[in-house]
């Protein structure tokens, strides 16, 4: 009897161990299958950032960031200096050369250089006049459109004048006109500094990490800068808009306004580029489509352009700080020269 007894209580041991050992094989199976659905979910950080998915020279040196290959795989990126033969611009000059089609820097002198836009400021200004605005809206000239410094380039508007947005975009980018640029402003952003605002987030938009601008128009301002490549940037996205790669190619433009007692005038604006308005030639079997110049004494005289060569291939090329337009115009003609 107790040999019985002392076989049941074995067995009832045993059973229990069994019951222990089966039930930590269950929490050890759940525990494994817990941490592999957590590492599936996990991040695979086995590949970090590498050096050569960044720029090939930083433009902030300071405030540098990892660009994601997809950003960057419809733009031109390159060295702050890139050689083309033994093409040296003059003195403080910067400028670039990106050829569109292939996505490359043929030439660049100081690309990523801190500079002053003047009125090549506009084309950022001309950006969120098509994004924004309706061509057709009436707009009316405030006395703040028309205040601005002694000399600056006016198309003759004057307060109380009302004109289309479509007459404003014209006066902008033919004749470089400070008051088209405010009254443009004012009408988009409802005030002018909202609509600086968003030309600083457009240019972040994209990837403009070099500029900063505090007017819509380009008068100098000291925290009112870019670099020649964040002009490549902004330039190149306005190429792709029809309203103002036609709007840039014009050697001239008759501006129509109604004034407040409801008598219209007319002002003839000439083109500020010297390529349209036929005072430069273009090397040969170059063909100058249009863009953006610009003039003040701390930025110099600047010229931002696309051109097209003998195959129809298109070209951004970019001068800036040129001592006098002499001297900018030859060395956008030297640039010029090597794209066939």
């Amino acid at each position: 009897m107790k040999s019985t007894d002392k076989i049941k209580k074995a067995n009832r041991i045993l059973n229990v161990l069994i019951a222990a050992v089966a039930a930590l094989a269950v929490v050890l199976v759940i525990i494994i299958g817990v941490r592999n659905y957590i590492d599936s979910r996990r991040m695979d950080f086995s590949y970090s950032y590498q050096t050569d998915r960044l720029l090939s020279t930083d433009p902030l040196e300071e405030a540098s960031s990892a660009l994601a290959p997809a950003f960057a795989e419809d733009l031109c990126v390159g060295e702050a200096n890139t050689a083309l033969g033994d093409i040296v611009l003059d003195g403080e000059e910067k400028g670039g050369l990106f050829q569109l089609d292939s996505r490359a820097v043929l030439f660049s002198q100081g690309i990523y250089d801190k500079i002053y836009p003047a009125s090549i400021t506009k084309i950022m200004t001309s950006l969120l006049a098509i994004e924004y605005g309706n061509m057709d809206d009436v707009v009316t000239i405030q006395a703040e459109d028309v205040t601005l410094e002694e000399g600056s380039q006016m198309s003759g508007m004057q307060a109380g004048d009302q004109v289309t947005m479509d007459q404003l975009f014209h006066a902008l980018m033919v004749y470089s006109a400070n008051d088209a640029a405010m009254a443009i402003a004012r009408h988009i952003g409802g005030t002018v500094d909202q609509f600086v605002e968003m030309m600083n987030q457009e240019a972040q938009n994209l990837g403009m990490t070099g500029t900063h601008f505090v007017n819509p128009h380009g008068l100098h301002d000291d925290n009112h800068y870019t670099t020649v490549y964040d002009i490549y940037l902004m330039l190149n996205k306005a190429f792709t808009e029809q309203k103002f790669t036609d709007t840039m190619s014009l050697s001239s433009y008759t501006l129509t306004v109604t004034a407040a007692d409801g008598s219209q005038r007319t002002r003839y604006l000439t083109a500020t580029d010297r390529y349209l308005t036929g005072e430069v030639t273009a090397p040969d079997n170059v063909t100058v489509l249009g863009g953006k110049t610009g003039t003040t004494s701390q930025a110099g005289n600047c010229l931002a352009i696309v051109s097209q060569n003998a195959y129809g291939e298109p070209f951004i090329s970019i001068v800036v700080n040129a001592q006098n337009k002499t001297t900018l115009y030859n060395d956008m003609n030297i640039l010029l020269s090597q794209i066939n």
